[in-house]
């Protein structure tokens, strides 16, 4: 019940900030640079001084990696060093490159357990002036999420949380309540076809489960770019618009 009320207050809140226009601000928010989806965030982007959250859909590790990777083309588009706090290095660098992060703009802070990495997080966004703040995690408690919600506000810092799970029924804690401002599930498709042999570019189904004062939706997207941009094709595999709103989420 405290989860819950507790969950139910953080929303007041940000409706609150919402209302007097704190957070509705174009340069508080790092925009996609795709109109259909920086349009269902409030804002016109991805809040800056909030935590976002991130997980794979249900292909395991495939998914999981597209989940990182989106994560590493949206701190490739902000300046400044990148924190990323883990508990297993077992990132590789060229495929981060690929999407766009430079591994020498990373810091990597490893720790043994995590309550080191949520430990570290709240330091690194309470420091100021990073591009961003990255944390592995599996399970991410209300109260945990709170705090590093509150830093990411005091000093206008991106926090973004990846959820990995070492088995599959540890997925169930996605869908408990926290302080997130959005909330995202990346799945791998089918790469797009290309006129001669060879694979192309990967595609993600990208879920905004969750975004305060916003709506729900779903795109189909070209992966990050060496950029960190993500492209939405005009139509999906089957012929359909690929985005789709879902209901209010607020």
């Amino acid at each position: 019940m405290a989860a819950a009320r507790e969950h139910v207050i953080a929303d007041l809140r940000d409706r609150i900030t919402c209302l007097e226009g704190g957070r509705t601000k174009q340069s508080a928010c790092l925009p996609f640079g795709v109109a259909e989806i920086d349009q269902v965030l409030p804002g016109g982007g991805l809040a800056r001084g909030a935590l976002h959250e991130f997980a794979g859909g249900g292909a395991g590790t495939v998914d999981g990696a597209a989940a990182a990777l989106f994560v590493a083309g949206i701190a490739a588009r902000t300046k400044g060093k990148i924190v990323w706090c883990l508990t297993r290095p077992d990132l590789f660098f060229p495929a981060l490159a690929q999407a766009g992060l430079d591994p020498n703009r990373v810091i990597f802070v490893e720790g043994d357990r995590e309550e080191d990495v949520l430990a570290s997080m709240e330091e690194a966004l309470s420091y100021g002036g990073l591009g961003a703040v990255v944390g592995e995690l599996v399970r991410l408690p209300m109260v945990a999420s709170r705090r590093l919600q509150l830093a990411a506000e005091k000093k206008a810092s991106l926090a973004l949380v990846v959820r990995r799970w070492r088995r599959q029924t540890e997925a169930n804690d996605f869908g408990q309540p926290t302080a997130s401002t959005t909330r995202w599930r990346v799945s791998a498709l089918p790469s797009r076809a290309l006129p001669v042999p060879g694979v192309g570019r990967a595609t993600w189904l990208l879920e905004l489960m969750r975004s305060r004062a916003g709506e729900c939706a779903e795109f189909i997207v070209g992966a990050c770019d060496d950029q960190g941009r993500i492209d939405l094709p005009s139509r999906s595999f089957d012929g359909s618009h690929s985005s789709h709103r879902s209901r209010h989420s607020g």
